[in-house]
């Protein structure tokens, strides 16, 4: 047994000598691999993998910062250069900058792997790969869209819709027509997919057809186009009727586009002006009046009217202009419109003969025959009801040349100077006078501050628009028409303002003048002004006026008022401006 043992022992021992050769042969390979792979780790660095390239740019093997540089270098021009835009029969530059494209030079070097790893896959890439990947690109959508759109423009065009419009009583047919617009979003991809090469982008546009169509057109003719044209209609108004020719009323209709489809259009306004014109006279209510004829007041009596209501008239229109024969006759609802001054309210005023008369005369300018003939022109025909306040600044507004008055003289600050209106304050005297003769009342008058002969003295007015008016009140239980007239200067005669006064007599009006008093001498002024205006001076003075009322064909003295005016003195003024006027013409 011994024996066997020992055998045994013999045996096994070259088999663990094998086993210890295979381990240690194993362990020689995996160092030999190991060293290899740190060897080849070491050669790789921190860079980019051999061979690859950025759009054709060789970055491969450089450090991340050098492959940056390089694609920077490389396709920096070729980023913001501009593109070839071709959109129709056009070419366009789209300029990238402007259309919120560029590319991200350090994204697009990381997407290939620029950083050292102990990854078998990177070490293999980087020794093995050499593939050419594309540039990471930024874009701005809304601003490469809003850039496209501007681009665009030029040849888009809108689709033209069928219409049919009327001119001299015929309709004029506008053919529809298609349009074209760009089609942002293939125009977008197109854009991106070129960008970085030298292809032209076709940027494609697509066609846009209008909602109306030929078709639609010949419809509406035969509905509506032709009927309108084919001859006059009328509006029958309770027992007027008003008959409009298609030359009247072709011009407030149209036909067109609305919601996607023809429809008749009326244009309201323009068809209530037309009716308008037709029933103005015995269609609205006239108030009467009260004016001159012959020198003598008449009365034009009041009219009734009618009224319509807008809404069933334009329903009856449409109607009538689309029918045929009878039906192109149709009748409007109405109502009787009273006037708001009738006949019965104008006899009740009493204006029935002249109750004063003044006329103030003037030399020959032509300031004065303009504003004072304007002056008229706005005065004359005024009504003043019972308790009414005549204001001549509110009749015959403000003095300007668009008003139809023209520059003259006037008194500021003691001296002649020029002004817009100069010449009114004549009127504004004349006026007050003819007020102060039939009686009225004195509500606001303002004399001039030094007097001026062809006034009567005491008994004359001033006015200054937005400072000094003349008004007067009356408060007759009778109307008053006032009639102004202007008899105009020539260099051989002198002009005339005349204003009458008509009413039913209600008051004899006699006046009084008192002394002069209260003499002040007048001063000597130099003035260096090319405005400056010579003036001879006189001195001024204090006077009294009074005015007696008595009721008309009586001897009785109902009241008497007084009326007190301080004149200044008119000074001399030497104008020392070699520029100066030579005086008032």
């Amino acid at each position: 047994m011994s024996d066997q043992l020992i055998f045994s022992e013999d045996a096994d021992q070259p088999e663990k000598k094998g086993g210890r050769v295979v381990a240690l042969v194993l362990l020689l390979l995996v160092l030999i691999v190991a060293a290899a792979y740190v060897w080849a780790w070491s050669q790789a660095e921190d860079g980019v993998p051999r061979g690859t390239t950025i759009e054709g740019v060789s970055v491969g093997g450089q450090s991340r910062s050098e492959a940056i540089a390089t694609l920077k270098d490389e396709l920096g021009g070729k980023a913001s250069r501009p593109m070839d835009l071709q959109l129709g029969d056009r070419t366009a530059s789209l300029v990238p900058a402007d259309a919120g494209l560029s590319v991200d030079y350090a994204a697009s070097v990381d997407a290939v792997g620029s950083e050292r790893s102990w990854s078998p896959a990177w070490l293999w890439a980087y020794y093995t790969d050499g593939s050419n990947e594309d540039a990471v690109v930024t874009e701005d959508s809304d601003a490469l869209d809003d850039e496209l759109r501007r681009l665009a423009k030029p040849v888009e065009r809108k689709p033209v819709e069928g219409a049919i419009a009327f001119k001299q009583g015929e309709a004029k047919v506008t053919e529809a027509k298609n349009g074209r617009e760009l089609d942002v979003s293939a125009a977008r991809d197109a854009v991106l997919a070129a960008y970085l090469s030298d292809d032209t982008v076709q940027a494609p546009l697509r066609t846009v057809e209008p909602e109306i169509t030929g078709g639609e057109l010949r419809q509406a003719q035969r509905a509506w186009a032709n009927p309108a044209t084919s001859g006059p209609i009328t509006l029958r108004f309770g027992q007027s009727s008003v008959r409009l020719t298609p030359e009247e009323y072709l011009p407030a209709v149209k036909i067109a586009e609305s919601d996607g489809a023809l429809a008749l259009q009326v244009d309201r306004k323009r068809l209530f002006g037309v009716v308008d014109e037709h029933v103005s006279g015995e269609g609205t209510p006239q108030d009467a009046q009260v004016v001159l004829q012959d020198g003598r007041p008449q009365i034009i009596p009041a009219k009734t009217g009618v009224t319509y209501k807008k809404d069933p008239l334009v329903r009856r229109f449409r109607a009538a202009i689309t029918a045929q024969g009878e039906g192109r006759s149709r009748k409007v609802g109405t109502t009787v419109a009273q006037p708001e001054f009738t006949t019965a309210d104008a006899r009740k005023l009493g204006i029935k003969q002249q109750v004063s008369t003044f006329t103030t005369y003037y030399p020959h300018a032509n300031y004065r025959n303009v504003n004072l003939s304007r002056a008229a022109e706005l005065i004359d025909g005024t009504v003043l009801k019972p308790g009414e306040t005549f204001s001549l600044n509110d009749t015959v507004g403000e003095r300007t040349v668009a008003n139809g008055f023209t520059e003259g003289y006037i008194i500021s600050n003691g001296i002649l100077t020029g002004d817009l209106g100069g010449g009114v304050s004549q009127m504004a005297t004349t006026l007050f006078n003819a007020a102060f003769f039939a009686g009225l009342k004195d509500v606001e008058h303002k004399p001039h501050s030094f007097y001026i002969d062809r006034y009567p003295v005491g008994r004359e007015a001033t006015v200054a628009w937005g400072s000094v008016d003349l008004k007067f009140k009356n408060d007759t239980p009778y109307g008053i028409l006032i009639d102004a007239s202007v008899s105009p200067s020539s260099y051989s005669s002198s002009g005339a303002v005349t204003v009458s006064m008509y009413s039913t007599k209600y008051w004899d009006i006699t006046t009084r003048t008192g002394e002069r008093y209260n003499f002040t001498s007048p001063q000597t002024r130099e003035i260096d002004s090319a405005t400056c205006t010579p003036n001879t001076g006189y001195g001024g003075f204090d006077i009294d006026v009074w005015r007696y009322f008595r009721k008309a064909g009586s001897d009785e003295l109902v009241k008497t008022e007084k009326m007190h005016t301080t004149y200044t003195p008119s000074d001399t003024v030497v104008c020392t401006n070699p520029n100066a006027s030579s005086g008032v013409s």
